[in-house]
């Protein structure tokens, strides 16, 4: 029923595999064209599978100028971690690539340069680098600096001594799987406030998989965030971790990452000559401390409250623990 857009290339690639893009949307109209477009000029073979969550804009008539059929499910029925397990089930691609609706693709290589690192039969998951948008903020841009820095790595289970819960770090942003070794830990986590991509990544590394970090696979993509915006943010990740202890029981805790990453963002703007903004940078990062411990301790916290301090309010409709 499903009819997908495969884009066909003459440009010669080593990796002989089967790709399918998917990407969850809703309300993406302002984003389509231009990454839809972005697709279209890429010098690798694909199938891309759009899953519209019930939008209420044109998101569907924009993505039928370029594929007749998309997914469409309720609103209420999306999840992050269960709907991309229930739309990878479907296809038998060697290379399930995610996509959020709000990245363009950086080159024409982007995608070529994501499933390069496949070509190691250890590796299970190729994450790409987030460069931030030109409109970006310092914020937003140092946050993607921070996270995604110019040189590529790759990390085993054994890196949790060095990395710590970090070895595990990745994002569906723009996340590539090799679907067999995904498939061994039954795809995705359902029903999780956010970081199935980690949760994922964290199993397969146990599994003896390797994550790899490829720089040189590049998208745009970033927010600014405000000071309350954040707070619901690293809510949200405080949750995810009050929910999943086990996590920094094995891998170790975030802290040390913590205090690096204020240190850095306070040298960051002032070599950037952004030295008014170091008063609302404590006061960020003051924010997001308070909300990652409130979120980890969410069972504390009256059920009819937790919608509201949460960047996904709606996730609170559904859970079990609200």
């Amino acid at each position: 029923m499903l009819q997908l857009y495969t884009h066909h290339t003459t440009l010669g690639f080593s990796l002989q595999t089967d790709i399918c893009i998917i990407i969850p949307i809703y309300n993406a109209a302002p984003y389509l064209p231009k990454l839809l477009e972005s697709l279209k000029n890429q010098t690798i073979d694909f199938k891309l599978v759009l899953v519209d969550s019930s939008s209420t804009d044109d998101s569907v008539l924009i993505a039928k100028t370029f594929i007749k059929d998309i997914i469409v499910i309720k609103k209420s029925e999306f999840d992050h971690g269960g709907t991309r397990t229930k739309i990878a089930k479907m296809f038998e691609h060697d290379i399930l690539l995610f996509m959020t609706q709000d990245i363009l693709l950086f080159s024409q290589t982007s995608i070529e340069n994501i499933v390069k690192p496949f070509e190691d039969i250890s590796v299970a998951i190729s994450y790409g680098r987030q460069i931030p948008c030109k409109q970006s903020g310092p914020f937003g841009a140092f946050l993607r600096q921070f996270n995604y820095p110019e040189y590529s790595n790759e990390r085993t289970y054994a890196d949790k001594n060095s990395y710590g819960l970090r070895a595990a770090f990745v994002s569906n942003s723009f996340c590539a799987y090799k679907r067999s070794y995904l498939e061994e830990v039954n795809f995705f986590e359902d029903k999780l406030i956010m970081s199935e991509d980690m949760y994922a990544a964290a199993n397969l590394l146990r599994k003896g998989y390797k994550v790899y970090y490829a720089a040189e696979a590049k998208v745009y993509h970033s927010h600014d965030y405000s000071v309350v915006e954040e707070f619901r943010r690293y809510f949200d990740i405080g949750v995810f971790h009050g929910c999943k202890p086990e996590l920094q029981k094995e891998f170790g805790s975030a802290a040390g990452e913590g205090k690096r990453f204020v240190k850095e963002e306070l040298q960051y703007l002032i070599n950037t000559n952004n030295c008014h903004l170091l008063p609302l940078s404590l006061i960020r990062n003051g924010a997001k401390l308070i909300a990652y411990k409130l979120g980890k301790q969410y069972k504390r916290i009256p059920s009819f409250i937790r919608p509201y301090l949460s960047m996904h309010s709606s996730w609170w409709q559904h859970s079990t623990d609200s």
